[in-house]
């Protein structure tokens, strides 16, 4: 094994932890991978985040096939292959149930208004993808449309997923997205969220 694997098996490891920690992917929920040169290093199918071991993580090509690694890969192998394929700049990716996110998920809304100008900024909007079996090709085509614009998109009666320049990064974008989930669904509860301006958004935007 080389040191450069064994770092990409300790990162999934240890953010599988932190994502445990926050109860984002509950029981056996949730897959999490890295890309590692032409190939993709994904936690296990029926694996646990917040117990993983160096068994756990499967290394597979781009095809869908086991390179290295005793057990299967996750079923939702096609949704990350998919992302590394459309996104040179993705190097990892997290699709997780947290609470908040997969509640819109479940209403079958998008969080798509500027309500906090954090994510406008990181996330522009947040867009839901269609309904479909999860681990389905039809799941994969649903979602990866939007990955050629987006970095996390919700799933219809599903969960979320997000990518980014590094574990670290697709982390703390999970984390600020459940957080702006919440946020949103809490002033729904007080009446509604005040939007922010095409102005004021534009403004934001600038910023980048």
């Amino acid at each position: 094994m080389t040191e450069q694997l064994k770092e990409a098996q300790n990162e999934i490891i240890k953010y599988g932890n932190i994502i445990d920690r926050k109860s984002f992917s509950p029981g056996t929920s949730g897959n999490i991978s890295v890309r590692h040169g032409d190939k993709i290093l994904i936690t296990a199918s029926g694996s646990t985040n917040g117990d993983l071991n160096a068994e756990d993580l499967i290394l597979i090509d781009f095809d869908g096939n086991t390179v290295e690694g005793s057990q299967k890969a996750s079923s939702e192998k096609l949704l990350h292959i998919e992302f590394y394929k459309k996104r040179k700049d993705v190097n990892a990716i997290i699709h997780v149930h947290p609470p908040y996110l997969s509640s819109f998920a479940a209403a079958r809304q998008g969080l798509e208004e500027p309500v906090m100008a954090e994510n406008v900024f990181y996330f522009g909007k947040i867009p839901l993808a269609d309904y479909a079996l999860p681990s389905s090709m039809a799941l994969t085509s649903n979602t990866a449309k939007y990955f050629e614009e987006y970095n996390a998109v919700l799933m219809a009666n599903h969960g979320f997923v997000v990518g980014d320049t590094d574990l670290k990064q697709a982390y703390l974008k999970l984390e600020l997205a459940e957080s702006y989930a919440q946020i949103v669904l809490n002033a729904k509860i007080l009446g509604g969220a005040v939007l922010l301006s095409d102005k004021e958004v534009a403004e934001i935007q600038a910023l980048k």
